[in-house]
């Protein structure tokens, strides 16, 4: 199977480094313009320079916007008037203790994990009905159906996502556009690597030995034993953007390494 998105343009949020920027890369390597965001002209400049030390050919676009507010939103618009395939990856995570979690912090996460989604969808997904073909893609987490209790905030938001991405395949029946959730367990992305070896500031190992520790002791139902690759991830991203995946929608596809005990 080749994936070729040539003629395709994607927006993917939250893509300077990560999951994000590992689906941006994928994307470009597979032909579609791509669209690289981040807050900051000098993430968004690194971002691109990664990839293209990757993928030569790529054509990126930088878009220095913040998707998690409505102004942000506008700016993306108003430099991607259009686009076929929307990613929406922006989204933070971060431990807390339910007592200590305040009505702010709730407030901000739902903004910036699920409002950003809903403001993107909104401005995207007429222009993909118009001309009858679009992918949306909302990146959740295995914390959406195995709330994590230390980060029951970030699991709310990534439930919130499969209903959101459900309800909008829902509503695009027939129109040619498919909107799906991916669900990623852990995964050695710069922030999770970075907080991981946070935890042990005397660990001698390296920041990715202590990550695929934390996942055997801490994820114990996890079936690789190590945290997945950003690009594994990306992989199951680039395939519901493409027209193979075509027959694909309404769903919430795994890619946590079995994390989660389910045969469906």
């Amino acid at each position: 199977m080749k994936i070729d998105l040539t003629g395709k343009t994607a927006v993917v949020t939250g893509s300077t480094q990560g999951i994000g920027r590992a689906i941006a890369a994928g994307l470009a390597e597979s032909g579609a313009r791509t669209v690289v965001n981040g807050r900051t002209r000098e993430s968004v400049d690194a971002a691109i320079a990664r990839i293209r030390a990757d993928v030569p050919d790529a054509d990126l676009v930088g878009v220095v916007a913040d998707v998690t507010v409505p102004e942000g939103v506008a700016t993306m618009r108003g430099a991607v008037p259009e686009a076929d395939i929307l990613v929406n990856s922006v989204g933070i995570f971060e431990p807390e203790d339910f007592f200590d979690i305040t009505d702010d912090t709730w407030y901000r996460f739902f903004t910036v994990n699920v409002m950003s989604g809903i403001r993107m969808s909104r401005e995207y997904l007429p222009g993909m009905y118009g001309r009858g073909w679009g992918r949306v893609v909302f990146l959740s987490s295995e914390s959406a159906l195995q709330i994590p209790p230390e980060m029951m905030h970030y699991g709310m938001t990534k439930t919130a996502q499969l209903a959101l991405s459900r309800g909008l395949a829902e509503r695009s029946a027939g129109t040619g556009v498919t909107v799906n959730a991916v669900l990623p367990g852990p995964t050695a992305s710069e922030g999770v690597t970075d907080f991981v070896a946070k935890l042990n500031p005397g660990d001698e190992r390296s920041p990715e030995e202590q990550l695929d520790a934390f996942v055997r002791e801490h994820r114990s139902t996890q079936l690789l034993r190590r945290a997945a690759t950003p690009a594994e991830v990306a992989n199951l991203v680039v395939y519901l953007a493409s027209e193979q995946a075509s027959a694909t929608t309404g769903s919430a596809l795994s890619v946590d390494g079995g994390t989660r005990r389910a045969i469906f």
